[in-house]
């Protein structure tokens, strides 16, 4: 009967809401559906795993809030939460349950971020890719054609760099005439062996003939081909749509920045690499 459960929080001005918002958006959460009605606006971040918890005995949670989120990396997050200037942070402290916490408030929102003082053993153990990394290289493929939507889904890609500990020294950017040309640039500059990882933006709209479908179904192949020859990851950040408002909507409106979702997946990316090269 249960389909889902949601916390609502309600921010104290819009500055305060575009601040946490996106601050969700770099640590990690899946944007869901908004809404937005004239004076009032909302935004929805969708959890990888969600738990309703209850306790009786010990004051095991008394000191902290009824929200929490556990995370990978405790000291990154705490880093990036102070970073964003978001609201109140607490320091990092040690609970009685084998675990480290820190909170966040800001008016009415009030979250512990956590994580265990070491890996819990359960049946299998995921290796994952953290949303902080400390020297990685980037090279940004962006296409001209576009520009006034390409140039949005760039600054996303950009911002969500800079939220994950890259600096302006180690980003790379091409520019490419369309689309059609980002695999190949992508996999010349992958093949440099100077970046990291590669991020790729367009955009490709539907016209009145199949080009369109052609050219797509090229793109997104050629891109795939790019990391998969190379061994360095090509992020996927090419807008396929129907109509303009749909290619505005996903370069920053209502649909999140697709640019700045492929750059947090290539953050992502070469953080896995170097965890799975340090178990080999």
């Amino acid at each position: 009967m249960i389909r889902s459960i949601t916390t609502v929080h309600a921010t104290a001005s819009a500055a305060d809401f575009e601040k946490l918002a996106a601050l969700l958006d770099s640590l990690g959460f899946e944007r869901g559906k908004g809404w937005n009605d004239g004076p009032d606006k909302g935004a929805s971040f969708l959890a990888p795993v969600g738990n309703l918890e209850i306790f009786t005995g010990a004051d095991a949670a008394k000191d902290y809030t009824n929200l929490l989120v556990e995370v990978s990396n405790l000291d990154d997050v705490h880093a990036a939460v102070k970073k964003a200037g978001v609201g109140s942070v607490g320091d990092v402290t040690a609970t009685n349950w084998k675990s480290r916490v820190f909170k966040l408030e800001q008016g009415s929102f009030r979250v512990t971020f956590w994580a265990f003082d070491a890996p819990q053993k359960y049946a299998y153990q995921a290796v994952e890719g953290d949303l902080h990394v400390e020297g990685a290289r980037f090279g940004i493929v962006v296409s001209r054609f576009n520009q006034f939507i390409t140039d949005r889904l760039l600054q996303g890609a950009l911002d969500a760099l800079h939220r994950t500990g890259t600096k302006d020294s180690d980003i790379e950017i091409v520019r490419v005439p369309g689309a059609f040309e980002v695999p190949i640039a992508a996999r010349t500059l992958a093949q440099t062996k100077k970046v990291d990882a590669v991020i790729c933006l367009g955009l490709l709209m539907r016209g009145e003939t199949s080009n369109y479908e052609h050219i797509s179904s090229e793109v997104a192949r050629g891109i795939g081909q790019a990391a998969q020859e190379t061994g360095v990851p090509c992020t996927y950040g090419v807008l396929t749509c129907d109509t303009l408002e749909q290619a505005i909507d996903r370069a920053g409106l209502k649909m999140g920045n697709k640019g700045f979702e492929a750059a947090i997946s290539a953050v992502e990316m070469v953080a896995l690499k170097r965890k799975l090269a340090a178990k080999r």
